[in-house]
Formats: structure tokens, C-alpha cells, sequence
């Protein structure tokens, strides 16, 4: 599900290895997880996220979370949003190469980085959960507020907007586009560039400037996942996303 790559300066990759489309399943998110754990206990100095060339993650395994009763699906949601404050909360500074497409929960992965390199060209980029019916929680919510801004992030979220990656460049959403094949590179050089500043100067105000997404993330308990998991069972939200998983078995059928 997983390759995990060392670069120069003992620098780790997490590669998303989950085919066709690197969905998030519950055991990837923990794979996820546990990667990124274990990457902060090894010293690692910084990580790379990366996925597939043309395709970084297409988010939420839907097909698989339809399938889980109420308390199956709530483990995944407390299990993403676990990902979410391992993200957050990291010590060591991280960095998205979104290597083509990024919806919903890709877009979220991205979000919780420090910065996010994206492939040029036709690939979109966004938080389309309102297009499948589902909510999009306070705390996903801030982390986008905080990258693009409290009126943009308002228009992105509430249209469920999937915007191109020169838009998400234009927007703040992305820092910087490249070549699909030169995503990884990219990432690799603006993590070395920080990480050759004072480490405890740079670090400490890291640790500071992002206070405010780790406070978010401090006590999984305190996030209001029942509420969420209630939304997820509504009846027009079991509809809207019934009605993508049959579309998206009728085009693998073609």
C-alpha cells in the first residue's frame, strides 16, 4: 500500500502504492498513519507524500465505506481524522507532491502539509465532498481557510469546486506547479532548502506557525465525529453517493 523511499539527507518518501486510483481505505489510512509515526521516531529530518504520476489519491474509498455498518464507519472517520492530526501535529516539516489528480480526501492530505508541489497540465485539485453529498468538517475546513483564505475557502467548499492545477496555483492552493515527472524533485528541493536553516530557529517557528492546525487535532474526543457520522447516513447522502458508486462501475465496465 505503501513504498517508502530514502532520499538524500536521510529525507523519506511515503509513496502512496494502492491501485488503481490510491483510495483511502481504512487499512491504507492506518498504513498511512503508522508511516508517518514511525518517520518522526527514526529522526527522519523531513517527509515527502507522494502518489502515482497523473493520480495522487482520489480520496475516500466509497465503495468500501458503503459497505461498513454505522460502527465501521465511524472507526473510518475517527481513523482519517487520526491521519489528519498525525499530519497536523508533526514535528518535522512536510511536503505534498501531488502527482495528478486530487480530490476530497487527497486534497485533504495535501491541505496538512507544509507545502504542496503539483503536477502542471490538466490535473484538478479540491474539496468536491458537497458534490457527493457529504459535509466537510470544521476542522478540514480551517486547514483550507488557512491556505487559500476565508472567502475563497467559502466559495471552494460550498461548490464542492474541482479546480485545475494553474487555478489552484493562482488561488494559493498549491505553492508552486512543475512536470508530472518532476513533481517529487521539486518536493525534494524546497525540503532541502528548508532544511538546511538553523534547524531549532526554523523548527520552533514551524511549530508556532502551525499551532493553530495542531490545536485543532489536540483531542480527537473533542471533534464532533457522531455529528459526522450522522450526516453520512442521511438519506440523501446514502443516495448521492449510491448513485456515484454505480456510476463509477459502469465506466470500469466500458
Amino acid at each position: 500500500m505503501l513504498n517508502l523511499i530514502t532520499h538524500d539527507h536521510a529525507i523519506r518518501e511515503i509513496q502512496l502504492a494502492r491501485p488503481p486510483v490510491n483510495a483511502l481505505n481504512l487499512e491504507l489510512l492506518q498504513a498511512l498513519r503508522k508511516a508517518i509515526d514511525d518517520s518522526v521516531r527514526d529522526d527522519v529530518p523531513g517527509i515527502v507524500l507522494s502518489g502515482a504520476p497523473g493520480l495522487f489519491s482520489a480520496g475516500v474509498d466509497v465503495p468500501a465505506l458503503l459497505q461498513r455498518d454505522r460502527a465501521g464507519v465511524r472507526e473510518y472517520w475517527r481513523e482519517f481524522f487520526a491521519l489528519c492530526g498525525a499530519l497536523a501535529r508533526a514535528p518535522i516539516p512536510l511536503v505534498a507532491a501531488i502527482t495528478g489528480h486530487s480530490p476530497a480526501g487527497g486534497a485533504v492530505l495535501a491541505l496538512f502539509c507544509d507545502y504542496r508541489v503539483m503536477a502542471d497540465g490538466p490535473y484538478r485539485i479540491g474539496l468536491n465532498e458537497v458534490q457527493v453529498g457529504l459535509i466537510v468538517p470544521e476542522a478540514i475546513q480551517l486547514a483550507l481557510r488557512r491556505v487559500v483564505g476565508t472567502y475563497r475557502a467559502e466559495r471552494l467548499l460550498v461548490a464542492g469546486a474541482m479546480i485545475e492545477s494553474a487555478d489552484a496555483l493562482a488561488c494559493g492552493f498549491v505553492d508552486e506547479t512543475t512536470a508530472v515527472e518532476q513533481v517529487t524533485t521539486r518536493a525534494l528541493r524546497w525540503l532541502d532548502e528548508l532544511l538546511a536553516l538553523p534547524k531549532h530557529a526554523m523548527l520552533t517557528t514551524r511549530r508556532l506557525a502551525r499551532a493553530d492546525l495542531a490545536n485543532a487535532y489536540a483531542d480527537l474526543d473533542a471533534l464532533p465525529l457522531d455529528d459526522f457520522v450522522e450526516a453520512f447516513f442521511h438519506p440523501e447522502t446514502q443516495a448521492t453517493l449510491q448513485a456515484l458508486v454505480a456510476r463509477l462501475k459502469s465506466k470500469s465496465e466500458k
